[in-house]
């Protein structure tokens, strides 16, 4: 039986701003769609943190025995300088300054963005479609919105009419505004915008002559909007009717809105049961600029190529630093805490790595089936991350007790915990035993072991002067160890 029908897993909804329970739509089966980057630079670390929440939600809910599609977009088109209507494309002027054709910028920091989840440990989706890929659904889903009579043509460019969308559809249900505050607090049209109003949002632009990214249309040659490119890209994938759409806290509004209304003028239904949204990730206390230097890329965070941190960080232990906060909480970055963060992954690590010290009793005196739940309701409360780590530091707890003979567990129990700790800590987190794959550190053990039978053989020939100085010496150099009547082990 999947562990689905067992756990009920509650989330946040941003659409109704609670925890709801989660009910997929089919049964055992789950569509999430992830906005994706606009790569036309290096994936930033604030991006890292929003893929990461979601790798490991995909993460537990294919632990839970879902088959999920997790769709997540590449846009490589149409999204403007300053994330509106007006403006250059990122993409474009990215090109014009490096006098590369766009193309050629897609593909540099796709490959980037690959590399670095890659390097992080991300799964990778079911589906990865490009905006560039889909201009024709695109064009079908704009001429539906023109017939519902929602879009209207202006000089070549086709809007979405807000105004007229919401005298029946709430415009602004996902973020909590309402049109005639919107309205308010805008000032009026200058007359030189082809906008009936000034919260209708474009479905194409038209290309001025400069405009390198064009497609044909029955309007004119130009380009989608931003806003359209992900309503084609999950309906096609998802259906018009799907579980889960996520993304950073700063998609909400506009972009996650005009989503919603565009599906909605199409099908007459929303599109979406459960939106879901990663919030920032702050350096030092501050926003991440690059205007201001406060900034600092992943690739930097491993290579230690940066003036922010004390020295490189691994991978995992990056990881392991982001997901110690709520994937709804604002995280602050800096080189204390990462400092800390790795302090405490390698005790983890540590307690991973000294399973094989540990022999079953005949009895247990710990009770691992509650441990475990409580690891469930942890993920079943919204993924919380924090408080799972939490649990898995009190199985940490339980290993350095077991290893020191204070607590014992029979070998279906040892059983259970093992293969818990490691299908949350691998598994679910994500996290990679970084000791395990250093043939340093192999070797570096078994140096180690091997002292520890010459310190036990001289311990039999009772020869304690040489067993206390293989003590001594080692714990001088860090390597502390621990006798028990289960035997010798070692940690650093």
């Amino acid at each position: 039986m999947p562990l689905y029908r067992t756990q009920t897993l509650k989330l946040y909804n941003s659409l109704s701003g609670e925890k709801e329970t989660f009910i997929p739509i089919h049964e055992g089966n789950i569509g999430m769609y992830v906005c994706g980057p606009t790569v036309y630079s290096n994936v930033h670390l604030g991006n890292l943190r929003t893929f990461m929440s979601f790798d490991v939600i995909f993460r537990y809910l294919q632990h839970l025995g879902y088959k999920v599609r997790y769709v997540r977009n590449i846009t490589d088109v149409g999204h403007m300088v300053d994330d509106a209507d007006e403006g250059e494309d990122k993409i474009a002027k990215k090109a014009r300054l490096e006098q590369l054709e766009p193309m050629e910028v897609v593909q540099r920091y796709t490959v980037d963005f690959h590399e670095i989840l890659k390097a992080f440990n991300f799964l990778p989706p079911s589906i990865e479609p490009t905006a560039t890929g889909h201009i024709i659904e695109q064009i079908e889903i704009i001429k539906k919105i023109i017939d519902s009579g929602i879009g209207y043509e202006a000089n070549g460019s086709i809007y979405f009419d807000v105004v007229k969308f919401n005298e029946t559809n709430h415009y602004g249900k996902l973020s909590g505004r309402n049109i005639e505050d919107m309205l308010a607090n805008t000032r009026d049209l200058d007359g030189q915008s082809d906008k009936r109003n000034p919260q209708d949002f474009a479905l194409w632009k038209k290309a001025e002559p400069q405009h390198i990214m064009r497609w044909p249309s029955p309007w004119s040659d130009g380009f989608p909007g931003w806003h359209l490119e992900c309503t084609a890209m999950s309906t096609k994938y998802l259906g018009n009717h799907f579980d889960i759409h996520g993304g950073g806290m700063d998609l909400k509004f506009p972009h996650h809105e005009c989503e919603i209304a565009q599906n909605e003028a199409c099908t007459d239904q929303t599109p979406v049961n459960y939106w879901m949204h990663a919030n920032m990730l702050t350096l030092n206390g501050k926003k991440m600029a690059k205007s201001t230097g406060n900034n600092i890329l992943p690739g930097e965070i491993l290579s230690g190529n940066n003036s922010i941190l004390s020295k490189a960080f691994s991978a995992s232990v990056t990881r392991f630093f982001m997901l110690q906060a709520h994937y709804r909480s604002i995280l602050d970055f800096s080189d204390d805490a990462i400092v800390a963060a790795e302090k405490g992954y390698k005790r983890l690590m540590e307690a991973m790595n000294s399973f094989p010290q540990i022999n079953p009793s005949a009895t247990s005196t710990i009770d691992i089936p509650s441990w475990k739940q409580l690891c469930y309701d942890a993920m079943n409360d919204d993924f919380n991350s924090p408080i799972l780590i939490a649990q898995l530091f009190e199985g940490v707890r339980y290993v350095n007790l077991l290893k020191d003979g204070k607590e014992t567990l029979n070998n279906e129990d040892f059983k259970i915990f093992k293969t818990a700790m490691e299908a949350f800590v691998f598994d679910v987190l994500g996290l990679e035993n970084e000791k395990a794959g250093n043939s340093s550190n192999d070797k570096l053990e078994g140096t180690v072991k091997l002292l520890i039978e010459m310190r036990n053989q001289a311990r039999s020939d009772k020869n304690f002067a040489l067993s206390d100085q293989i003590r001594d010496q080692l714990l001088a150099i860090g390597i502390q160890l621990k006798d028990s009547k289960e035997g010798t082990s070692f940690s650093i």
